[in-house]
């Protein structure tokens, strides 16, 4: 199985977004979640943006050392 930065998607009660995505974009989400597959069922697209956002944010340190320097000067 290909390792992948996201693991399984858990299933929370969904929230409706509307967005414009490139074509391109969606496409890979597509494919994204075509090999994310569980069971031989693909996650939708719409499924892997809040994940994928979440893992983005946890990981982006310039945006950890700002969020800590801000919080800090709110004190």
């Amino acid at each position: 199985m290909t390792k992948l930065k996201l693991g399984p998607i858990a299933d929370d009660k969904p929230v409706k977004v509307t967005v414009e995505l490139p074509a391109a974009l969606h496409r890979d989400l597509t494919e994204y979640g075509r090999l994310l597959a569980e069971d031989g069922k693909p996650v939708e697209p719409a499924k892997l943006i809040v994940p994928m956002l979440e893992r983005f944010i946890a990981t982006d340190r310039g945006f950890a050392k700002a969020r800590r320097t801000s919080s800090s000067e709110k004190l």
